[in-house]
């Protein structure tokens, strides 16, 4: 199986900066274990645990509809096609503009009509930089710019031998959470993120952060999370003043650090327990 180190399709918050160190984390976790990723995202630490223990049962749970992107590839490929054709004499990079910009949307219209499109891995051709779109008319009604894609996307055999699910994580955690030398992979929405490119609408609440520890306490987990939302200093806090467990107690954590524009940045974090 050829095992990829990011995701095959763009996609926001993807783990590919951890993939080496959740590779070598999961040298202490069970070979034939049960691993439950209950935010499946862009499926890459599903794939990356199918990869590294073969063995393994693993749960995808198609949290954000990425396995319909998937799907879809060969139909992205070829507006790609299409896109380099009408771009061909079209300087890199620029802003479209005249008949060019017409003649893409016009071939983005015919898509859309003719049923589902990608529109998040299109955004990485026709926009700016990290700026996605989830719909027509957030193309339609946006500026838009060359920076097409020179190759074809290929996911084959990304998902081979994981179980694709799509259910509300609670219900996914019930089913899964007895079973034994079960691990959970944890990687919610960033706090206080906008959902929209996840397949949600609205924002990541911190009731939603505090729903999401219950299923990592006293359990084998690996969790991902970031220094902007604070959610392990509240834990230590309200531990400290209270009798409520800290559900990170004794994890391992690692820790990336990420420069985006104008030289902020943040920290990504991620942390894995057994007991």
């Amino acid at each position: 199986m050829k095992k990829f180190s990011q995701s095959p399709l763009p996609f926001q918050g993807q783990k590919r900066k951890f993939t080496k160190g959740f590779t070598a984390a999961l040298a202490n976790y069970p070979n034939d274990g049960v691993y439950v990723d209950l935010f499946g995202g862009s499926g890459l630490l599903s794939h990356t645990v199918k990869t590294v223990y073969p063995m393994s049962k693993v749960v995808y749970n198609d949290f954000d509809g990425f396995s319909r992107r998937l799907q879809a590839i060969p139909e992205t490929n070829l507006l790609l096609a299409q896109l380099r054709q009408i771009l061909s004499d079209y300087p890199s990079d620029c802003k479209i503009t005249g008949l060019h910009r017409e003649r893409v949307i016009e071939l983005l219209k015919e898509a859309d009509r003719r049923g589902f499109v990608d529109w998040i891995t299109l955004s990485s051709s026709l926009k700016f930089a990290m700026n996605y779109g989830t719909c027509l008319t957030d193309f339609t009604d946006s500026t838009l710019y060359n920076s097409i894609r020179m190759n074809d996307y290929d996911a084959t055999g990304y998902l081979q031998g994981v179980e694709v699910v799509s259910m509300d994580y609670k219900e996914l955690f019930l089913k899964y959470k007895a079973v034994d030398k079960v691990v959970f992979l944890v990687d919610p929405p960033y706090l206080s993120t906008d959902t929209a490119t996840y397949g949600s609408n609205g924002y990541w609440k911190l009731k939603d952060y505090l729903d999401v520890l219950q299923v990592i306490h006293n359990r084998d987990y690996f969790y991902f999370t970031s220094n902007k939302s604070q959610i392990v200093e509240l834990c230590e806090w309200i531990s400290s003043v209270s009798t409520t467990a800290n559900p990170f107690e004794g994890a391992i954590r690692t820790a990336i650090s990420t420069t985006t524009s104008y030289n902020s940045g943040y920290v990504d974090i991620m942390y894995h327990y057994k007991k």
